[in-house]
């Protein structure tokens, strides 16, 4: 028996979501370009750079309607728990799979959280790079938690992201966006091999990444 949590109904859900897609394609002019896979329901890790905490939203409104129904990101909950909007956008309407960073010994571990989304027939989407990325490298090193979620679901395989240009529409700390265009591109999926170890993993997934990267024009670090 499946374990995904279902959307909550009602016309506030429908039309809450519906307004968010609008908003991500009208500031940003949005498109998706699947060059390494194609659009499926089988479950994924969507693993992708890190600039804004629009960055999920950007990423999940650009999925078609089969996707974004099975799709769930993952976020910091103490961000997207602080306030009654927040908590009603992230649980609600994303589903999120919400994670503690300051955790205790009481706080469920977010590796299991993230494999039990998965077993629950649910994908995924996250940030391995672990922060916002605000200096001038184009990717952080990744953090151990993309590895350790594939050990555990080493048959999922886990798809390259690059979102571009969404630092410029929504600066750090600005509220009001920058209509500017942006794509995301998905990649090709990277699984991780038998007996490959840790930084092996992670320094192949993290090329994957920025091979993913558009290679003409302006990106988000130029400039």
């Amino acid at each position: 028996m499946s374990d995904f949590p279902p959307a909550a109904s009602g016309f506030m859900v429908d039309a809450t979501t519906t307004a968010l897609i609008l908003a991500a394609r009208v500031a940003t002019g949005v498109r998706a370009e699947w060059r390494g896979c194609d659009p499926t329901t089988h479950r994924r890790i969507y693993y992708a750079n890190h600039v804004s905490h629009g960055d999920f939203v950007l990423l999940w409104s650009v999925l078609p309607p089969a996707l974004r129904r099975v799709t769930r990101p993952v976020a910091a909950a103490d961000y997207w728990r602080a306030t009654r909007m927040r908590r009603y956008i992230s649980e609600e309407v994303f589903r999120a799979v919400l994670i503690e960073r300051n955790r205790t010994e009481e706080t469920p571990d977010p590796i299991t959280l993230m494999a039990d989304a998965l077993s629950g027939g649910a994908s995924l989407i996250l940030f391995p790079e672990g922060t916002r990325n605000t200096g001038d490298e184009r990717l952080l090193p990744f953090k151990s938690g993309i590895y350790r979620l594939a050990e555990k679901r080493p048959e999922i395989e886990c798809v390259p992201v690059w979102i571009d240009n969404l630092n410029r529409v929504l600066p750090k700390g600005e509220i009001v966006p920058v209509p500017l265009l942006c794509t995301v591109t998905f990649g090709a999926p990277v699984k991780l091999g038998e007996g490959e170890e840790k930084q092996a993993f992670l320094e192949r997934a993290r090329a994957a990444l920025l091979a993913t990267a558009p290679t003409n024009g302006e990106t988000q670090k130029d400039g």
